[in-house]
């Protein structure tokens, strides 16, 4: 499946479920994506905790 496809089809099922279900299920959904594609890219060693961190500014000022 080509990132396009599966662009549609994300975007396919997000208006379904908001058509469905309302607003708030697909913001749920959409947040509940965000978090399984999170987590994929964590167990796949893409985002590391020290590679977010090197991307925080390290002078805070308040």
């Amino acid at each position: 499946m080509t990132r396009h496809q599966f662009g549609f089809l994300a975007g396919f099922l997000l208006v379904a479920v908001w058509a469905l279900g309302g607003a708030g299920a697909a913001a749920g959904a959409t947040l509940a994506g965000l978090v399984g594609w999170l987590l994929v890219r964590v167990l796949d060693g893409d985002v590391t905790l020290p590679g977010l961190a090197d991307r925080a500014p390290a002078d805070r000022h308040r």
